[in-house]
């Protein structure tokens, strides 16, 4: 185990690691201990219709410490780091210190590095790159961008990728340049106590698998089956983890097991690139381990 570094008891915190990793617990056990709001940094933990299938806090945790920002966006909004920022700022400064705890990486270095202020993409643009996505794949999107913005975003997040491309159409300009006008962070690093969960891969495999059965056990198929009706593969909330795969098992095109084993294989994908992301924008980060991971 590596012990977690002091917490002055009125310092924010911030709690960075990859799914199924444990952040929410400690973030609850320091709400418990010192005080606190516990803040999402999820950008799919938003929204309202995916609450087991996400891993939100369940109402018995939220029960034991004031938690915020976690299924209050309509399930078919838009909601991107900009959204999350101004959602945020008021939690800085009013009421409870935030313990602020997540598994996207664009939210925290936007909150202490700061976010370029770029303007909103029109919806024909939107369009135009859903269209293009849809028919040649995202790796033609990447393909057009500059090789400055190619080098600094993830290359394996398509929506990163589309993001980027949008951004140069709509505005003419790479998102490389936007960055490199960002203004002062809401949050500097130096300001608050950043903790990133450096868990062993092997380790953390074990737990999404086990984590998933433990989803399912707890309704994941009747969370989706709610959301049956009303599914679009194109909004941003049916980007939960498992939640393309339920869907396809209650449409009958493959079996329960084979769905089980798709959206297991798929959380694995999105935690390596998670970790990715961490071991190049979150360096100077404390690096936790908790017993459990030793």
């Amino acid at each position: 185990m590596t012990s977690l570094p002091l917490i002055p008891a009125d310092r924010p915190v911030l709690i960075a690691g990859p799914t199924a990793s444990g952040k929410s617990a400690l973030a609850l056990e320091i709400a418990e201990s010192q005080g606190g709001v516990v803040v999402n940094a999820d950008a799919i933990q938003v929204y309202e219709n995916w609450r087991i299938l996400t891993a939100r806090p369940s109402p018995e945790d939220e029960a034991r410490a004031p938690h915020a920002l976690y299924g209050h966006v309509a399930f078919d909004a838009n909601y991107s780091v900009g959204h999350w920022l101004r959602e945020v700022q008021p939690l800085l400064t009013d009421g409870a210190r935030p313990i602020i705890t997540g598994g996207t990486g664009l939210y925290f270095t936007a909150l202490t590095q700061g976010l370029a202020k770029i303007p909103p993409t029109p919806p024909e643009i939107r369009a135009e790159a859903d269209e293009r996505v849809a028919r040649d794949g995202f790796q033609a999107l990447l393909a057009e961008l500059d090789a400055d913005t190619a080098a600094r975003i993830d290359r394996q997040n398509p929506m990163r990728v589309q993001r980027a491309w949008e951004v140069l159409l709509a505005t003419g300009r790479p998102l490389a340049a936007w960055q490199d006008d960002t203004p002062a962070p809401l949050l500097p690093e130096t300001d608050c106590v950043p903790i990133l969960f450096d868990v062993d891969k092997d380790w953390l495999n074990t737990r999404i698998a086990h984590r998933f059965d433990q989803m399912l056990a707890m309704g994941a198929l009747d969370e989706a089956r709610a959301n049956l009706d009303r599914w679009d593969p194109a909004l941003l909330s049916s980007k939960a983890i498992g939640a393309p795969e339920l869907i396809a098992h209650l449409q009958g095109d493959i079996p329960l097991d084979e769905a089980r084993t798709r959206a297991t294989i798929a959380t694995r994908q999105f935690a390596k690139r998670q970790r990715t992301w961490f071991r190049s924008k979150m360096k100077t980060w404390f690096k936790y381990r908790p017993d459990s991971a030793v």
